[in-house]
């Protein structure tokens, strides 16, 4: 993982006591070297000890992070005393970069109470962010209203901070690859494309028949094939799946990468259901596992704006993510519920997980022509939601997002399942189809309501609905 670089102001104001910012630098230098992040910040001799305090200042801090545009994910501002908001606002407007900003403010210390180390810093964060908003910058705010740098408040909002550059950068940039179409019978998974190229997502469209083709002219003796054959059995418990099944997977896996690179994608969404069994004779459950497992995400019965949810929750944590049915009720408990799918989820959700074959689809299609999925359940522990829709009616993205736990509450069935707990998840329910939702959404095993809600809403703009 690359070191994520912020760029970082100083502020500070003429008749306050500049040597504050001396230690500053030092404080931070010691939280960057702990979080592995490369700053970008004035020299201590480039201005008074490397701060802003005018619009010469802010002129010659631009023109630093100009120099670094392309590497700078977000912006630190650091309030060892009341700090000049002109000065700070001018930087950022002049630098032109368009990222998440969180500001800090350091406490004031009533035994030190006097003009040599008094900060009001608690009182420049005010105007600080009146002027932020006064030129129309969205900014993200620690926790406490002021806090230390080494403090582990801080550090908190630091990571989660981290969190929200990443979604921020990953969403603005993201390319997905659409392989196949819709199944007809799916009109819940429609999407706008010109919607999502609005808010900068790309989507990338192939025939299924253009893999199917290229898939199709490989051999077993091919090298690729047999790479991707012996990375497919290591990968999850093969025992029972016919050799010829494996050997199709090992095929399209090949081609489905070749695709992937030539057009640069960072998530997939495939048309699973059902042409894939009835054209090609085997489900890729596994092979989409296999992608999410690695944290490239992808989702089934090409539904595009689920496979974002998943990238989404997947820059938030850099942990792998799933897209699954809202599916059945737990028995009479009303904040319990089971999610399924035919089994693509990534394997570390569910260590346990072996390759079978599609129950529903064996019955009318055969077992022959559905191995491929995966069969287990996720254990218990943390997890969040998320999913991002496209409204066509109002020309907007809306989403919701929320958190609950996965649950070892008794449950006997097929494919890959889980049972979770949330919270007034009636309420939940409720929205997402008074709303007209998707029946998918995409989860974790970890927290991450609080970063996607600060990245979707203050940052990309979006219609937040934040369950609690």
């Amino acid at each position: 993982m690359d070191k994520p670089t912020l760029a970082v102001i100083f502020g500070n104001r003429g008749f306050f006591p500049g040597h504050l910012v001396k230690e500053a630098r030092k404080d931070i230098l010691t939280v960057f070297r702990e979080f592995h992040i490369d700053p970008v910040m004035l020299g201590e001799n480039e201005t008074q000890f490397g701060s802003v305090i005018n619009f010469e200042d802010a002129k010659i801090c631009a023109e630093l992070f100009k120099s670094k545009r392309e590497s700078i994910v977000g912006i630190l501002v650091v309030l060892p005393n009341f700090g000049d908001e002109k000065g700070v606002t001018d930087a950022i407007k002049l630098s032109g970069l368009r990222v998440p900003i969180l500001i800090q403010a350091y406490p004031d210390d009533l035994t030190a109470f006097n003009v040599e180390r008094r900060r009001d810093a608690f009182c420049g964060k005010i105007s600080l962010c009146n002027n932020l908003r006064q030129y129309g910058y969205q900014y993200t705010v620690t926790e406490q209203h002021t806090s230390k740098p080494l403090s582990d408040s801080f550090k908190n909002d630091l990571q989660k901070f981290l969190a929200v550059c990443r979604v921020v950068k990953g969403l603005r940039n993201v390319r997905v690859g659409a392989i196949g179409v819709r199944p007809n019978a799916f009109n819940t998974v429609r999407f706008s494309e010109k919607i999502l190229q609005e808010h900068d997502i790309t989507v990338v469209t192939a025939d299924l028949s253009e893999v199917l083709g290229v898939a199709n002219h490989l051999t077993d003796d091919d090298s690729e094939v047999k790479d991707r054959l012996e990375s497919i059995n290591s990968y999850i418990p093969t025992n029972g799946v016919p050799s010829a099944s494996l050997a199709k997977m090992a095929k399209f896996k090949v081609a489905l990468d070749r695709w992937m690179a030539e057009q640069d994608v960072q998530a997939t969404a495939l048309q699973c259901w059902d042409s894939i069994q009835k054209n090609y004779g085997i489900g890729v459950c596994t092979l989409m596992s296999m992608m999410s497992d690695r944290l490239v995400p992808s989702a089934c019965e090409v539904d595009v704006t689920g496979a974002v949810s998943m990238y989404a929750l997947q820059l938030a944590t850099n942990q792998p993510s799933a897209l699954v049915d809202w599916n059945n009720n737990y028995a009479d408990y009303p904040d319990k519920c089971v999610l399924f799918h035919c089994g693509n989820w990534a394997r570390s959700l569910y260590p346990d997980a072996k390759m079978s074959y599609s129950d529903i689809l064996a019955g009318t299609l055969g077992k022959e022509n559905s191995y491929g999925t995966m069969a287990g359940r996720i254990p218990s522990g943390p997890m969040s939601f998320a999913r991002i829709s496209t409204d066509d009616q109002h020309g907007a993205i809306r989403t919701y997002l929320g958190e609950g736990q996965f649950t070892d509450d008794p449950l006997t069935t097929f494919g890959s399942t889980a049972v979770v707990e949330i919270p007034n998840l009636q309420k939940l329910l409720k929205f997402i189809v008074k709303n007209g939702f998707e029946h998918h959404t995409a989860i974790s095993a970890t927290y991450s309501a609080d970063i996607l809600a600060e990245a979707f809403g203050t940052y990309l703009g979006w219609d937040v609905y934040r369950h609690s």
